[in-house]
């Protein structure tokens, strides 16, 4: 496939075929991709030849592994904020068309899926995870927070791992994702051609699904969801590390693995996700894309954002030093003011 396109949106049989192309950059998004999907989404929705929506990533390693960030971030750094705001407006807005989409929306995911990846999939009707399939929302590890939709869907996972997964950004492989419902199929990853050839011949979605379906096997973050619920369930980040802490001590790998991963994040980022998940859970899926759209508009006002790219991104030392560096010097009215109305620049929902 021409990687000169990159993004692919064509009629094949009975669906809209998306092919994210951007293979080298592990199908990251950029603006002109977010237009070209939401372009053929709203053109799809009144085609009656188009029964069903499929997507997929190029290249065999990642279905999309998110924005693109360093972009994004050299954008801001040169005074483009506006061109930065618009892909993130732009973004949400089409997170929202998928949310609502009044077809079946499968995505096919046998690779890597992060932030925006997971913006572009998981608000679809259907997510069928092949054995290679890895989810993260990692963005507190660059100074960013959980993203596209987050807001609305971690708080509705089992128990209290929404906020596990938004503050450590850990990853989870198939048989998870199907257990905290992420992804809704489990199959074989020789078996997605055939599946997406069955798709787009016009087989019955449920039916094709159904017929490719296998067993996952078992999760293993079941065997944690008792110290998951305990620890995330605490009203403060701080809290949730001191239960962590308390868990460890009384010999839980798990937690002391998990309170160490946290204590390498931003604590701002951690803050304000901690808050995006306590207050996701009774907000509708637009105010929050609308609160999201509040947070990323003052995220290129404070220092960890820049910090985070250059560590993990850009340098890759891995090594970010935070402003602040310890979570209980994290000012709560910094974080209450990323939550704040914007007026008249509030995301537009159509």
């Amino acid at each position: 496939m021409d990687e000169s396109v990159e993004v692919v949106c064509e009629r094949q049989g009975s669906a809209g075929l998306i092919t994210l192309n951007r293979p080298r950059a592990l199908n990251a998004l950029n603006l002109g991709m977010v237009r070209e999907m939401r372009r053929a989404l709203d053109s799809w929705a009144k085609d009656p030849a188009v029964t069903r929506i499929v997507v997929q990533g190029a290249g065999g390693k990642a279905f999309c592994a998110g924005g693109d960030i360093r972009q994004l971030t050299e954008d801001l750094k040169a005074g483009r904020r506006d061109e930065a705001l618009a892909f993130w407006r732009e973004e949400y807005q089409l997170n929202i068309v998928i949310k609502r989409y009044p077809k079946p929306y499968v995505s096919l995911i046998d690779g890597i899926v992060m932030g925006g990846g997971v913006g572009v999939s998981l608000h679809g009707s259907h997510r069928v995870a092949g054995e290679r399939y890895l989810f993260a929302m990692p963005e507190v590890g660059i100074g960013f927070f959980p993203d596209v939709g987050a807001t609305y869907a971690l708080p509705r996972l089992p128990g209290q791992m929404g906020m596990y997964l938004a503050l450590t950004g850990d990853r989870v492989k198939r048989a998870d994702a199907v257990m905290l419902g992420l992804a809704t199929h489990a199959v074989a990853s020789e078996s997605i051609d055939s599946l997406r050839q069955a798709l787009t011949d016009g087989e019955p979605v449920e039916q094709a699904l159904k017929a490719a379906a296998i067993d996952p096997g078992p999760a293993p973050l079941a065997s944690e969801q008792a110290v998951i619920d305990d620890c995330f369930s605490a009203d403060s980040v701080a809290a949730i590390l001191k239960r962590l802490d308390e868990a460890a001590a009384k010999g839980s790998e798990f937690a002391a693995r998990t309170a160490a991963g946290m204590r390498t994040k931003s604590p701002t980022s951690m803050s304000i996700a901690f808050e995006q998940v306590r207050r996701g859970g009774a907000l509708d899926f637009e105010d929050a894309m609308r609160t999201e759209f509040r947070i990323v508009s003052r995220i290129p006002d404070g220092h960890d954002f820049y910090e985070g790219v250059r560590a993990v991104i850009v340098d890759k030392d891995n090594s970010p030093r935070w402003q602040p560096a310890a979570i209980g010097d994290v000012d709560p009215a910094v974080v209450e003011k990323h939550f704040a109305s914007l007026g008249d620049q509030e995301l537009e929902v159509a």
